[in-house]
């Protein structure tokens, strides 16, 4: 599996590690040579010197035989135009575009670009798009007992309270992401068609919300 990164900055380097860590062949593009002083000295893959948009630099980073393709500069239009670039003109499926302004993401999604906003999970959530398997979990805290994970949920709970969600599965709901922005749920909000549910909880208790979560609500769930 090869994947091509732009941008060499903490996110993308990180990226790139991560993939390496993991088996995948890594090309990252950057305009900044001295970008690649974060990388690791043993880092194996490819480095290209270049605008992550133009179609020859594309090449160079083995676009034709990639897998997926991260877009993580630092210009939100930069960043769009590349993924534009990879899905229309080279074919790749997997395709994700950092954006820095939350508002616009939702215009770019209509476009058909995936966006990850810039917030803390940034690393993490590129990842889970450009690797689809292990896709639940985004965060483990050292021993492994504690989990953040992007939980699936009936539609049955859309336009119930998030509240009454949690007080069914015994879960404590750590955020919801809706169109680009991350909300932090209070006593009144509503669960809304496309949201999606990050819980924090105990390894051995994902598995039972994810069954309560997935199950239909009970009429006593919400009022």
């Amino acid at each position: 599996m090869h994947i091509v990164i732009m941008g060499c900055g903490r996110v993308g380097s990180s990226i790139a590690h991560a993939l390496e860590d993991s088996g995948r062949s890594v090309a990252v593009i950057d305009q900044d040579p001295e970008a690649f002083r974060k990388l690791r000295s043993g880092f194996k893959g490819i480095k290209v010197t270049g605008i992550g948009f133009d179609r020859d630099v594309l090449t160079e980073a083995g676009i034709e035989r990639a897998d997926a393709f991260a877009a993580v500069s630092s210009g939100d239009n930069s960043n769009v135009i590349a993924a534009r670039v990879a899905r229309e003109s080279f074919g790749v499926r997997r395709v994700v575009a950092r954006i820095y302004d939350p508002r616009r993401a939702s215009v770019y999604q209509r476009l058909g670009i995936p966006t990850v906003a810039t917030v803390a999970w940034t690393a993490d959530q590129m990842l889970r798009r450009l690797i689809p398997e292990g896709a639940e979990s985004l965060w483990r805290d050292p021993t492994g007992a504690v989990v953040l994970a992007e939980v699936a949920y009936s539609d049955d709970w859309i336009g119930q309270k998030a509240c009454d969600l949690e007080q069914a599965a015994r879960a404590r709901i750590a955020y919801i992401s809706r169109l680009g922005e991350a909300i932090v749920p209070g006593p009144n909000l509503v669960v809304q068609e496309g949201d999606v549910v990050h819980v924090i909880a105990t390894e051995k208790d994902i598995a039972e919300i994810a069954r309560v979560f997935a199950a239909r609500r009970h009429g006593q769930a919400g009022h």
